[in-house]
């Protein structure tokens, strides 16, 4: 077993009314004035941002609110964030909402102490040592980022879409109550299912696979969550079953599953490309990118794959014939991909094939002007990742 640090700071709040706890969690966290940062719609909608609004006045808690945040949230509205904040007085950030809100929050908080561009901290040229605390009411399990210390975002200029995490951005506190993935549509509760089940086989597809326990945690998660997704799609208020989709999506992504640093990610860093061209949601492009990662990169631990298909996707081991069992865990997951309406490939994802003048700007991006390699499973060169895109265009 290798070596390891596990850090998961964030209190959870679990459970239907959770939200109430919110201006006495703020309080408890130092906050004394809150912007609450949220999304366009369901938010709104649902009644749940007046409630939360109105709780924190009663609780004595002033808010000053910020919306407008888009799936692959942009680089522009954390900028409008950072500036509100100054402006305002800001001493902590709230997100309502799921993955993209949070992530938003996070790269305003980032921004709002530190003198130069924020987007600095995104391409590596600075790190952040200071932020705003940051905490969430989650309505959308899917990123994750409500543990984790990661935050993804969109630059407008070039359609950049990159990632950056640090421990000081985890959320202090994360509210999750079920009853609000109820509304969720189907295609979104399906993409949610996937980037927390891609969350965990980015971690479980590493080149240590020695940690047993950490493992078989994994399996069972990503078996959970197979069974779970139907039943939410066949009635979408069942809470039994949003609730162990939305712990999960918390559980895949706060290293519980594996160590983040030691995962492959390659997955993720070929689709960020495909949502930031296409403006496609994530989960939904992983679907469509990770058929091609798995058959281009399988024969580098057969076996790994192998038990991936046994263990998780159920099927029977092939003992005479361990490349067959693993292209077969692939197919398999295909089928499942299918049967909850994600995509397997780029054409079924954006609607018509993605051209070679596409396909080799994405590689660009990806491989970081052609500087960098993606991936620990196999580590891919700008030519690996272009063959990847051709096999799943």
């Amino acid at each position: 077993m290798k070596d390891f640090n596990f850090y998961a700071p964030t209190e959870v709040v679990f459970g239907a009314n959770s939200e109430e706890k919110v201006a006495s969690l703020i309080k408890h966290y130092g906050g004394h004035k809150v912007l609450v940062h949220y999304g366009g719609q369901s938010a709104v909608k649902s009644g749940l941002l007046d409630k939360v609004c109105g709780l924190l006045s009663d609780g004595g808690v002033e808010a000053v609110k910020l919306g407008g945040v888009v799936p692959n949230p942009r680089l522009s509205k954390v900028k409008e964030g950072i500036e509100i904040c100054r402006k305002e007085g800001i001493d902590f950030i709230l997100a309502v909402g799921g993955g993209s809100v949070i992530d938003s929050a996070k790269a305003i908080a980032y921004g709002v102490p530190y003198e130069g561009d924020v987007w600095d901290f995104y391409v590596g040229k600075a790190q952040a040592e200071v932020c705003l605390p940051v905490a969430c009411v989650l309505t959308i399990p899917a990123a994750g980022s409500e543990m984790s210390e990661a935050s993804v975002i969109t630059n407008e200029d070039g359609d950049v879409k990159l990632g950056y995490s640090n421990n000081i951005s985890r959320p202090k506190f994360a509210i999750m109550n079920p009853c609000r993935t109820f509304t969720l549509p189907p295609y979104q509760t399906a993409a949610g299912v996937t980037d927390i089940m891609m969350h965990t086989m980015e971690r479980y597809f590493n080149p240590d696979c020695d940690m047993t326990i950490t493992d078989e945690i994994a399996e069972a998660l990503m078996r959970t969550m197979k069974e779970c997704v139907f039943a939410v799609l066949k009635n979408p208020e069942d809470y039994r079953n949003r609730a162990q989709i939305m712990w999960a999506g918390s559980l895949a992504h706060n290293d519980v599953t594996g160590d983040r640093g030691n995962g492959d990610w390659a997955t993720h860093q070929i689709e960020h490309e495909l949502s930031g061209l296409f403006d496609v949601t994530h989960g939904a492009g992983l679907a469509a990118v990770w058929p091609s990662w798995a058959r281009y990169v399988y024969k580098e631990n057969v076996s790994r794959f192998v038990r991936f298909a046994v263990n998780v996707m159920g099927v029977p081991n092939d003992f005479t014939d361990p490349e067959g069992t693993a292209l077969k865990g692939i197919e398999a997951m295909e089928r499942f991909y299918h049967a909850i309406g994600m995509p397997i490939n780029i054409h079924e994802l954006i609607g018509r094939e993605v051209t070679d003048e596409e396909i080799k700007e994405m590689v660009r991006k990806c491989s970081r002007n052609y500087t960098i390699t993606q991936g620990k499973f196999k580590a891919l060169k700008p030519e690996d990742i272009e063959a990847i895109y051709r096999i799943a265009k």
